[in-house]
Formats: structure tokens, sequence, C-alpha cells
């Protein structure tokens, strides 16, 4: 079966439930589509946890190396993914062994074997989307 997004009221739901968001691939690049999402989502009173292994600090908030590193004690609501198609799975397969009930892969971004392990651990998850959009259409 084909991967299908939630549906608009599924979104507007997450979008307003969640806190914090862990952000893979983050960029300390001010002019990165990551940097600008972050920064936004940020300003709209999210917590952003930069995921990056080559950068320290992004945003005001310290980076780590991956998922696996972010403290314990730090509850991620959406793990907001800015990489490439094809590594999708791979992020998607270290995302699976945290506690955020959502992933969430950027616009462009799509692979239904992730989406599979994400349904198969019992993770919600967008693709193809952009959250910074999503939440200026359904959450504000």
């Amino acid at each position: 079966m084909m991967f299908q997004n939630p549906n608009t009221d599924e979104i507007r739901d997450i979008l307003k439930r969640s806190k914090t968001i862990a952000v893979v691939g983050l960029s300390d690049n001010p002019n990165r589509d990551s940097y600008a999402v972050a920064q936004q989502m940020q300003r709209h009173g999210y917590r952003i946890i930069p995921v990056n292994p080559t950068i320290g600090e992004v945003l005001g908030e310290k980076s780590y190396p991956s998922l696996a590193d972010i403290p314990d004690d730090v509850e991620i609501d959406i793990i907001d993914i800015f990489r490439r198609s094809d590594a999708l799975k791979a992020v998607v397969e270290e995302a699976v062994k945290t506690d955020a009930p959502v992933i969430w892969a950027q616009e462009g971004v799509y692979d239904e074997e992730a989406a599979k392990i994400a349904a198969d651990h019992g993770k919600t998850m967008v693709m193809d989307r952009c959250i910074k959009v999503m939440h200026s259409l359904y959450a504000r």
C-alpha cells in the first residue's frame, strides 16, 4: 500500500501539541532551508534541538552528532529530517529508537521503505512536506 501523509486535522494536532523538534541535518548557514525553517519554528515557540555532527551550536542551541546523543531527559515531539531521500531510511532507523512519536521528512524527501519502518514502530510519518509551511497553514 502506498504511503499517505496524515490528514489536515492530524497535521494541525501534531503541530499544536508538539513543543520540541529535533532537526536532523540542521545547518548553521542562514542561507540554507534547514536554518530558515528551524529559525521560524523557534520563533513560533518550539524548542529546536540541532542534530548535525559537523557543528557545535546553532540558533542558540547545542548541536548533537546524532539522535542517540541527545540526552534522555530531552523530550522530543517531532524529528524533522533535512537529508536527501536516499539517506531517509538510515535516519528513520535511528529515529524509531527514540521516544519521539512523529518523524517528519521535509519537502522533496520521500522513501516508502522508511515510512514502513516508521509505521512498524508505531511512529507517525510525514513526508515531502515543509513543517514551516504546514505550520503557517494549519497551526497559527
